[in-house]
């Protein structure tokens, strides 16, 4: 058994050709036809492995569903798949800030989104194999890995789910240069439809949010940022 994937389709038609096919391929399913029973279904144990999220539900729409699942202690961790016919830019970002994972315009190939899952789904185990510690501390910064909180001299700062990823792909790899498209494909995720001007965005958010812990971190014209090896070269 590959894993439990949870789709939450209100067209049954589609849900049903992509729940045979995960199948064939070995996972086990769970259905919902509306974003209620999507948010119930995902609270339910054996909890999934990943969810497949449409973003427009006939009830609550997707974008909130997702940023539920994200608020839960219970569902925050587990990987998200969106899909819709939406594919602007802007539709993506919303749903990557939101907490998705990936993310899959309609009409796509049930192949592609098999494929997609099988790798969420290995970065997912991969993840949480790592003996990571639950806390690291950099200089005034202070970072909970599990809980998913920051903090600049025992002061919270709010970040996205996004922003956190962003924020903690930076200070695990401190002293690394990191490319954009490195970025996109581990922050944002594999094949992510957006462009590098994305991470400059986000990057400029997040070292606002920081204050003057955002000097941590350092643009390299031409090549990308690397986080500061040591917090003793930031402005103190």
């Amino acid at each position: 058994m590959q894993g439990l994937i949870l789709l939450v389709e209100d067209e049954q038609d589609l849900a049903a050709t992509l729940e045979y096919n995960l199948q064939r391929e070995g996972y086990l399913t769970r259905v919902a036809h509306d974003g209620q029973a999507g948010l119930d279904a995902a609270m339910q144990e054996p909890l999934p492995d990943a969810i497949v999220l449409d973003l427009m539900l006939p009830d609550l729409s997707g974008t909130e569903v997702c940023r539920r699942l994200r608020e839960s202690e219970r569902t925050r961790e587990i990987p998200i798949i969106m899909c819709t016919a939406k594919g602007s830019e802007i539709d993506r970002v919303v749903g990557f800030e939101l907490g998705a994972d990936d993310y899959v315009v309609k009409p796509y190939s049930v192949r592609e989104l098999v494929l997609r899952i099988r790798a969420l789904l290995r970065r997912a185990r991969a993840a949480g194999a790592e003996a990571e510690p639950e806390v690291v501390r950099f200089g005034r910064l202070r970072v909970d890995r599990e809980a998913h909180r920051a903090w600049v001299d025992d002061k919270e700062v709010s970040l996205t789910a996004l922003e956190f990823r962003l924020l903690y792909a930076f200070l695990s790899r401190k002293g690394r240069v990191q490319t954009r498209d490195a970025l996109l494909s581990d922050v944002w995720g594999i094949d992510a439809e957006v462009t590098t001007r994305t991470v400059d965005t986000h990057v400029k958010r997040l070292r606002e949010k920081l204050g003057e812990a955002g000097d941590y971190i350092e643009t390299l014209r031409g090549v990308g940022y690397r986080f500061r090896d040591t917090p003793d070269e930031a402005v103190a």
